[in-house]
């Protein structure tokens, strides 16, 4: 299967010269999105996973499945004041200003090998954040993974050190 097939190019969105790609065609067919799914867990199979952590929002929609394929828990990254326990918090910076991601202080337990899963990714800010969340807390990354890399926006530079994959490369 293609999963290119899947991606809705939307030109100018959400600004003049920005080519959006949209996942939610491949969400919405249970085969596409069953074997995006499934092609992710095969390849870290190898892996010792315990947890699987996915940014707000689209992270939820990878990871949460991926989690449950895996046999393991699913801890959610949010942005400030969304999330109900004691937190632990980082900043990043973003094109237009900065930003604030939070994770449960007792969603990574020390020692946890955690993989992070998201639908895209573009330069890294966001993965690099969560990455310093989940290390704070003790947990050992084991891998990036994503549906879709944008390879001229050099994400991969910023995650140097850390195993990545995507399954779609634009």
């Amino acid at each position: 299967m293609n999963l290119k097939d899947y991606i809705a190019i939307i030109p100018d969105f959400p600004a003049k010269g920005i080519s959006f790609k949209d996942i939610t065609p491949l969400l919405g067919d249970k085969e596409a999105f069953r074997y995006a799914i499934d092609l992710m867990a095969q390849k870290i199979e190898n892996k010792e996973v315990d947890v699987v952590v996915g940014p707000e929002a689209r992270g939820f929609v990878i990871g949460g499945p991926l989690a449950y394929k895996l046999g393991c828990g699913f801890v959610p990254v949010r942005k400030k004041g969304k999330l109900p326990r004691e937190t632990i918090s980082a900043s990043y910076e973003l094109e237009y200003g900065k930003d604030v991601l939070e994770i449960h202080r007792d969603g990574i337990k020390p020692g946890q090998k955690v993989f992070i899963a998201d639908d895209l990714l573009a330069t890294g800010g966001t993965i690099k954040t969560t990455i310093e969340l989940v290390e704070r807390l003790g947990g050992q990354i084991v891998g990036l993974g994503f549906i879709i890399e944008l390879v001229d926006l050099e994400g991969r530079k910023t995650l140097e050190g850390y195993e990545v994959f995507s399954l779609i490369s634009y």
